[in-house]
């Protein structure tokens, strides 16, 4: 029996040795979830920020078509307090809005409609705004304007246009980016601007 008297101290340590690997196992996935919701959390803040966004886009749009046509000079980044609508692409803006022929230079790039301007979310953005953290961009592009079935053209109603406005939320900080994009149909006299499925 004497032989044995290590064996105890043995197995203890190994018990010891066995349970910090478990240990440091189990914190170090728990630090991977942690940092996975933090992206997911962080990657929902920037979706939303985007989403936000084009919601403002949508108030400009429905403010605008109504007569006689003009962006509200609230929208204006000169406005107080401060419009999310650059004072340099203000007249570019309404004239993509209203369908009316863009501002010298036209900027027109192949395959748009003339009425809309090659500028981009990314690029020359129609809007910009800052939310909780992120830098939100968003452009506005009239794509055309029709008859609703069974409306009479000339009346309050009776015709919708459809714009697709695009949104990119970026935080240059983490690196996380969301970009959204949809199409919505607006009537004029401020009818409204709804989302199209």
């Amino acid at each position: 029996m004497t032989d044995q008297r290590g064996v105890a101290l043995l197995t203890v340590l190994l018990i010891i040795l066995l349970l910090t690997v478990l240990g440091i196992a189990a914190i170090t996935v728990t630090g991977l979830e942690n940092r996975m919701a933090g992206f997911f959390r962080t990657t929902e803040a920037a979706a939303a920020a985007a989403e936000s966004c084009e919601g403002t886009a949508a108030n400009i749009i429905q403010q605008t078509i109504v007569p006689p046509g003009q962006l509200p000079a609230s929208f204006l980044s000169s406005s107080v307090p401060v419009g999310p609508v650059p004072d340099t692409n203000g007249p570019t803006l309404q004239s993509e809005i209203t369908g009316a022929t863009l501002p010298f230079p036209p900027a027109v790039s192949a395959g748009l409609p003339s009425e809309n301007s090659a500028d981009a979310a990314a690029t020359s953005p129609n809007l910009t705004l800052s939310i909780n953290g992120f830098t939100v961009n968003g452009d506005i592009d009239r794509l055309y304007i029709h008859n609703k079935p069974g409306m009479d053209p000339t009346k309050e109603g009776g015709q919708e246009i459809l714009y697709r406005i695009t949104c990119v939320a970026s935080n240059t900080a983490t690196g996380i980016s969301s970009t959204v994009t949809s199409v919505y149909g607006c009537t004029f006299y401020s009818t409204g601007c709804y989302k199209k499925i």
